[in-house]
C-alpha cells in the first residue's frame, strides 16, 4: 500500500493525492489517504470527495504529531509502519522515481511530472461527480457557447495572512491586462469568466477590453463547483494558487492556452522551476 498525507485546500489536496495515486498506479498497488491533519480545526476541508477516486482505509500509519502522544509512543514502541518519504525541494524530486511499496509521502508535490506518466488515468479520477446544482448546470451552458476564459484572482489569506502575503504575493492587475491580451492574440472573441475568492474586489477594479462575467455564487464548501466551471472554459489565465492551476490543467484539449505568471512567490528565497507544463505561456 501507498498512502499520501493530505493538507491544506482543495488544489494541494489534488497534487497530495496525485503523487500518491501515480505510486501506487506505479507497483499495482491501493492507495490510503492520510487525513489526519483535519482532526483538529482547520481553514480548509477535505474536497476529495467530489471526486472519481477510490482509496482504502489508512492503516500502519508512521507516528503523526496529530495523533498524540500516547498514540505516537505506542507506535513507536511497537516500531514497524509504513516509511515516511519528505518532499526534498519545492522543485521536482527525483528521489520520488525510486520509492517503493510500503511508503507514506509528506510533501505538497507540485508538478505534472510525478503523474504525467499516468496522466489517462489522474483525469478519470478527478472528474467530479457530485452533480452541479442549477446556477452552475445554467453556467456551464452558457461556457459551452462561447470562447470561453477562465481568469483566476487569489487573494483571502494571500492578502490577509501577513506570512502567506510575504511569501505568496498575488498577481498584480497589470498581469491579468497583459495575459487577457496574449490570449486575445490567438483567439477570437475571447469571453472571460473571472473567478475569486473576493468577487466584489475583482468587479470593481478588473477593466479589461473584453467582455467579462464575474463568477461568484460559489462559497469554500462548493469550491469544486468553481473548478469544473474554470476545466469547461477553452483558455485559461492562472494566479500563481494551485486551485486555477487544476482548473487549467483538467481542461484536457491539447490545443488550450494557459498564461500564468512567470514569478510564482513574491519571496524570492522560494522557487518551483518545476510547477508550470512546458506548454504552458507566462508573463
Amino acid at each position: 500500500m501507498i498512502s499520501t498525507r493530505i493538507r491544506g485546500g482543495l488544489g494541494n489536496q489534488l497534487f497530495q493525492y496525485c503523487a500518491g495515486r501515480a505510486l501506487a498506479l506505479r507497483h499495482g498497488v491501493d492507495l490510503s489517504l492520510d487525513l489526519r491533519d483535519y482532526d483538529r480545526p482547520k481553514a480548509f476541508k477535505v474536497g476529495l470527495d467530489h471526486f472519481n477516486i477510490t482509496t482504502v482505509p489508512a492503516e500502519n500509519l508512521p507516528p503523526s504529531k496529530e495523533d498524540g502522544a500516547l498514540k505516537v509512543l505506542s507506535k513507536v514502541l511497537r516500531g514497524g509502519g509504513m516509511k515516511t518519504y519528505r518532499e526534498a525541494s519545492m522543485g521536482y524530486d527525483a528521489g520520488y522515481e525510486h520509492l517503493g511499496d510500503n511508503t507514506h509521502l509528506k510533501g505538497y508535490w507540485q508538478s505534472e511530472r510525478y503523474f504525467a506518466d499516468f496522466a489517462a488515468q489522474i483525469r478519470e479520477d478527478l472528474q467530479i461527480v457530485t452533480p452541479p446544482n442549477a446556477k452552475n448546470t445554467e453556467m456551464l451552458a452558457e461556457i459551452s457557447g462561447c470562447t470561453a476564459v477562465s481568469l483566476h484572482i487569489r487573494r483571502g489569506d494571500y492578502v490577509s495572512n501577513e506570512k502567506y502575503n510575504a511569501a505568496h504575493g498575488t498577481c498584480d492587475l497589470n498581469y491579468y491586462v497583459r495575459a487577457a491580451g496574449l490570449v486575445a492574440e490567438q483567439v477570437e472573441a475571447p469571453v472571460i469568466y473571472a473567478f475569486s475568492d473576493d468577487p466584489a474586489w475583482v468587479a470593481e477594479n478588473l477593466k479589461l477590453p473584453f467582455e467579462v462575467r464575474y463568477v461568484g455564487h460559489n462559497d469554500g464548501d462548493t469550491n469544486y463547483e468553481d473548478l469544473r466551471l474554470m476545466a469547461a472554459c477553452k483558455h485559461h489565465i492562472i494566479a500563481n494558487s494551485s486551485f486555477s492551476w487544476w482548473g487549467a490543467w483538467l481542461n484536457p484539449d491539447p490545443v488550450k492556452t494557459v498564461v500564468a505568471p512567470s514569478r510564482w512567490y513574491a519571496d524570492p528565497d522560494k522557487s518551483n522551476p518545476d510547477i508550470l507544463p512546458d506548454s504552458w505561456l507566462t508573463i
